[in-house]
């Protein structure tokens, strides 16, 4: 006998298989029930999960909001599954469709706009190993769509970085953007994001590299070529940061090779001078900062940072470590909730087994 929510009783059938040593309930199948939790309930648990970790779900959130008693267990199982489906069809190329349109996205662009931004970027996820050992950490790639006023923001994550550069793809045309070259993408320097991309859109894909990432390395040479002189590091930082800003990449690099250090300076800081310009050297054609500033384009990725913190929250809690496969089906929840409440709520509406 089921009770659900106190007041609905239903009698059904329990079978149990005395060599598999598992019981069966047909009508489960046929009601849409999955860990004894109703299709209606399900969306809630599944919150839950994806907000909080599973023993707060349980013991707080569901109990509080839907006056049921769950195990932790339960609430794991029914947030995997989910997550589960929704990262298959996903892979599959079948994005989430929202219950209300998003007119933003195919809304009239000022001259020189892109139809949207990609950003990419990565986190490091705590992961446990055999016998509920630590692993060392994996990076989970955060991926995400955003039309230019910021109004409309859709979310992946994975650890496989083409299989991301994949559905991005696929995500963009969901959302109607067709061509490739009404799109602008905004990076840090690491490596094979931009290659990604290229691969699995356009080899002629606008990139930019972040201004506050390539901003840094600046500022980390300033401090190594005077370490014992803060206002000099500050100076020199902030003349070098002016010449990528106003002239842009390939001026830095001139500035740099000529730029003659003390006769005194440590090998390690020569070495240093060497890498960073290297570093502008590789991304001269993605640092045209002037440019992008003339043509009103984002030269900053806070709304990439800003959802590898939303996501990496729940994953990097005071001791957790996951296994891949949760982590990542969380992940997707999370980035599905993070999107809006018309995808998440897409999601649930989409057919599940109909009650006979």
């Amino acid at each position: 006998m089921l009770t659900l929510h106190g007041a609905v009783r239903i009698r059904r059938a329990y079978y149990y298989c005395q060599r598999c040593h598992q019981g069966y309930v047909p009508y489960d199948e046929a009601l849409g029930l999955s860990d004894g939790i109703s299709p209606g309930l399900r969306p809630l648990v599944c919150l839950a999960g994806t907000l909080v970790p599973f023993a707060d779900a349980a013991d707080d959130v569901v109990q509080r909001f839907a006056g049921l008693r769950l195990s932790a267990s339960t609430v794991l199982r029914c947030t995997e599954t989910a997550g589960t489906r929704l990262y298959a069809q996903q892979r599959q190329g079948r994005m989430v469709r929202p219950t209300q349109p998003e007119p933003g996205w195919s809304a009239r662009r000022l001259a020189g706009q892109p139809a949207a931004y990609i950003g990419l970027d990565a986190f490091s996820v705590p992961m446990q190993g055999p016998g509920a050992t630590q692993a060392e950490h994996r990076m989970l790639y955060t991926a995400l769509l955003y039309t230019p006023d910021k109004k409309h923001t859709r979310y992946l994550v994975d650890f496989e970085l083409d299989a991301l550069a994949e559905q991005v793809r696929s995500l963009a045309a969901a959302c109607g953007v067709i061509e490739v070259e009404d799109l602008i993408a905004v990076t840090d320097g690491g490596n094979g994001l931009e290659e990604a991309l290229q691969r699995h859109l356009a080899t002629n894909l606008v990139t930019i590299l972040d201004w506050y990432h390539a901003a840094q390395h600046v500022h980390d040479f300033g401090s190594a070529l005077h370490p014992d002189d803060a206002a000099a590091a500050r100076a020199w930082s902030e003349q070098a940061k002016s010449i990528l800003y106003e002239r842009g990449g390939r001026a830095l690099v001139d500035y740099l090779s000529n730029l003659e250090l003390p006769p005194r300076t440590r090998a390690e800081v020569r070495e240093e001078w060497r890498k960073l310009i290297g570093y502008f050297t590789n991304n001269a054609h993605r640092t045209d900062y002037p440019t992008y500033r003339a043509n009103g384009w984002d030269i900053g990725s806070g709304p990439t940072e800003a959802g590898c913190k939303i996501i990496g929250e729940r994953l990097k809690g005071s001791g957790m470590r996951w296994v891949e496969a949760g982590a990542l089906t969380v992940a997707a929840l999370r980035a599905l909730y993070i999107s809006g409440p018309q995808h998440w709520d897409g999601f649930w509406e989409q057919p599940h087994t109909a009650a006979a």
